[in-house]
């Protein structure tokens, strides 16, 4: 029985346009048995994105409305679901794996889950997170290492999406966090994770998300480009919601990139890194900067792998005689994101195969 309903979830999640890929050992089974019990499985496994009522999501797995309610409450404080209210009351959606389940977890990481999800990353290459297209993540630029002539759209300047928020919060990395309990990792700040609501307080009553204001949240942004990490979004230019601020040792999308060489891991931002060989010294400090060896220094002067440019601007902050500068790349060489989740939902689910009949 538990192997069946874990193996059951598996695919349900994989239905999700996100995915979840299966592998041959069964890691993602034991990283699911871990996490989830087989009575919160079984109810995972009929619901939908799509938030509803408890009683709804009891009859399509056989259990009453009441048992129904009470297991998926203790889901939603174990992170495993999301909840919102509804005029009939709670109203209970089904997670994506990533991004949704994992990240919440932050809470209930242990070393054990560590060591599954490692398990997981190394057998499948970075997980579904790492391929398929539209990528789940996308990368935005430092904003200082964008000159002030070049316009930059309000869904790729981070200060913008925080500005038009109206509560904030920070949380700590889970990918560290992961990472240092599988022995692994860097000394990168861990609480610096930003997370933002178009309502007042949400973060008020979170045990997992620290509230803090408006300028800390700012601040957050500015001590981690100085730190030399890079501003990853979800891959979509409305109802974004947070800010994660990754080194690409920790990170799992960005691992997709620097460890299991998938170089569509992550959506590259619309800008790409141009060199004044004129000013450049020759220093190497963007070279030992640039997280994806995109830089070199042939014959004393920096030099650009432009298909290994993800437009981040970390290099430029560290360049003291400002010979680097991000410029927007040409017309149509970065694709559009998609208008918001709901379009990458079905951009993503139309490249997978999968249909959304059934899970929205």
């Amino acid at each position: 029985m538990p192997d069946e309903v874990y193996r059951a979830l598996a695919r349900r999640l994989d239905e999700i346009p996100n995915g979840f890929a299966a592998t041959e050992s069964g890691s993602e089974l034991r990283l699911l048995a871990k996490m989830f019990e087989p009575a919160e499985a079984k109810l995972a496994t009929v619901m939908r994105l799509t938030p509803e009522r408890a009683d709804e999501i009891g009859a399509r797995a056989g259990i009453e409305g009441r048992e129904a309610h009470d297991t998926l409450v203790t889901m939603t404080k174990k992170g495993l679901i999301r909840t919102s209210r509804g005029d009939a009351g709670m109203l209970f959606g089904l997670m994506p794996f990533v991004v949704g389940i994992y990240e919440n977890q932050l809470l209930r990481m242990d070393e054990e889950m560590a060591t599954l999800f490692e398990e997981y990353m190394q057998e499948t290459g970075g997980g579904s997170m790492a391929h398929g297209e539209p990528s789940v993540h996308r990368i935005i630029p430092v904003e200082t290492s964008v000159p002030v002539d070049v316009e930059i759209l309000p869904y790729e300047r981070a200060s913008e999406l925080v500005e038009g928020a109206r509560s904030w919060g920070v949380r700590e990395c889970i990918c560290r966090v992961q990472q240092r309990k599988v022995g692994k990792g860097c000394d990168s700040s861990l609480e610096n994770c930003v997370i933002f609501a178009p309502i007042p307080s949400a973060f008020d009553e979170s045990e997992s998300t620290r509230a803090i204001a408006k300028d800390d949240a700012l601040r957050i942004l500015r001590e981690a480009a100085e730190e030399g990490l890079v501003h990853s979004i979800c891959n979509h230019r409305d109802q974004i919601f947070y800010i994660c601020n990754c080194c690409p040792c920790c990170c799992g999308i960005l691992r997709g990139v620097t460890e299991f060489e998938v170089p569509t891991a992550v959506a590259r931002s619309d800008f790409r890194i141009v060199v004044d060989g004129d000013a450049c010294t020759g220093c190497g400090a963007c070279v030992e900067r640039c997280h994806f060896r995109a830089l070199s220094l042939p014959e004393e002067v920096c030099a650009v792998d432009y298909d290994r440019c993800l437009g981040c601007g970390a290099c430029a902050r560290v360049c003291a005689v400002d010979a680097l500068a991000l410029e927007r790349r040409a017309e149509g060489e970065v694709p559009a994101p998609p208008a918001n989740q709901r379009a990458w939902l079905a951009e993503r689910a139309g490249k997978r195969g999968v249909s959304l009949s059934d899970i929205l």
